[in-house]
């Protein structure tokens, strides 16, 4: 069971559609995924570095194509969404 936490850092509505989006999948492109979020590469590279920055994204280099990167929660990633999820449901009358 998750603990109940509310994140500041996840709260902010790009970087939940990030965390949902990457809670789903083992990994994701970064272009498959700013196409999915409808977002642009910048806006998504932005909000990307904060995840990073706390680790809780992570990221790695596509061994055919180095223009390219794969996306990733990390585990502490993912206890930090499962938690935020789990607050936000109790808030949930």
């Amino acid at each position: 069971m998750t603990d109940a936490r509310f994140d500041e850092l996840i709260h902010a509505r790009p970087r939940l559609m990030i965390c949902a989006s990457l809670a789903e999948v083992a990994h994701v492109r970064f272009d498959l995924l700013a196409k999915a979020l409808d977002m642009s590469a910048p806006t998504l590279s932005k909000h990307l570095s904060r995840l990073q920055e706390v680790g809780y994204v992570h990221t790695v280099p596509d061994t055919r194509d180095s223009r390219r990167q794969w996306l990733s929660l990390s585990p502490a990633g993912r206890a930090a969404y499962e938690g935020h999820f789990a607050a936000l449901r109790e808030l949930m009358p």
